[in-house]
Parts: structure tokens; sequence; C-alpha cells
């Protein structure tokens, strides 16, 4: 890709192809990179999340059938730790009955594709899906949108359990929120990260 090319696809964020079949991820990243996108491949659900908590895709496309944790399992921990700031997309080539698609749907998936996925019509859902996401944060500093959540109830004065209840994730999450922020904002303490809050306007 040309710099002007990867400059523009690492603007509008990358897509993150999760997925075991090493010809697959290896056809539809050529296919991405050639329509423009940026594209990181994970073979497992443990190193799609690692990278995803490294940096947020802007869309993920995520096989059901993965070695330990399954596609549904990810997408599960993706929304409960990105909310909406990412897609997801399960790609499926043995789970393509219609109760499949309502599961992966229900579970928080945007949109369902069946294998062998067509090259013009992937590349269209994935643009499509680009569309209904903000990529790279929330704001300029690099906060999701859950992370923003979880700092706005920071700053007015919840505690880590009772911010869990009111966004209803698990304690451990929002202490992994609250750690990425104190990153993000470069400060050391939660009353630090307050401040910044407020002074920077990131409320």
């Amino acid at each position: 890709m040309s710099r002007s090319g990867l400059a523009a696809a690492n603007q509008r964020g990358y897509v993150l192809v999760v997925d075991d079949d090493e010809l697959f991820v290896a056809s539809v990243c050529t296919l991405l990179d050639a329509a423009g996108y940026r594209s990181v491949a994970a073979a497992t659900g443990e190193e799609a999340l690692r990278i995803a908590r490294e940096q947020t895709p802007a869309v993920v496309l995520l096989d059901i059938q993965l070695p330990k944790l399954n596609g549904y399992e990810v997408c599960r921990a993706l929304r409960e730790e990105f909310g909406r700031t990412l897609a997801v997309a399960f790609v499926s080539g043995t789970r393509t009955e219609p109760v499949d698609v309502s599961s992966g749907l229900h579970v928080g998936a945007d949109d369902y594709l069946v294998k062998p996925c067509d090259p013009s019509e992937l590349v269209a859902r994935v643009a499509a899906l680009m569309r209904r996401v903000q990529p790279n944060g929330a704001n300029h500093r690099n906060l999701t949108t859950r992370e923003v959540e979880v700092l706005r109830l920071l700053s007015d004065g919840l505690e880590q359990k009772a911010i869990a209840g009111r966004l209803s994730i698990s304690p451990k999450t929002v202490a992994i929120h609250i750690e990425h922020i104190l990153g993000k904002l470069h400060v050391h303490s939660r009353a630090q990260a307050v401040a910044v809050a407020y002074r920077e306007d990131l409320r």
C-alpha cells in the first residue's frame, strides 16, 4: 500500500481478522489491503483480545470456531470492554443456518457472513461496518466510548463496584478500563485522571 493509502487506512481504523484458517486469513487480508484497509490477523481468541486491547480496531471479522475461546466468547468480551466503539461481523463456513445467524446477532455481532464470501460483498460489508463506528476512540486522547463512560462515572465520584453495577460489567473489567485510562492520559492515579477530564473537558 502507498504511504498516502496507509495514512488513510490508519485514519479510518483497521480491520482485525480472527480465524485459524491461514489461507482464508491471507486471502481476506490481501483483499482488504487492496481495497485500502489496514488489516491485522489473529489465529486465536486470546490473541484477538490482546491485539484489540493494545489498539482498538474499527472492525473485527470473527470466526466462530476458534481454539479455546470461541467466537461467541470473544464477541461478548469485546462488547463488554469496548461497547459499540468497534463493529463485529461473524464469518463462518460451518454455522450457516438461520438459527446460527440469529445466535450470532443475539450475542452482539453487527453482521454475519457465510464462507465462502464473495470478495466484493465482503469489502462492501466492511465499508458499511466502518461507517457505523467512529475509529480510534471517542476523543483526542484516544479513549474508547466505554472508557469515556467509566471516566465520567469516576468524575461523578463513583467507586469501582458502583461503576460496574451502573454499566452492567464486572469490577475486573472496570479495573482494566481504569488502567487503560490512566495510561492514555499519562497519569498515575484516578484523582489525576479526573482532574485531566475536567481540565480538558473529556467528560
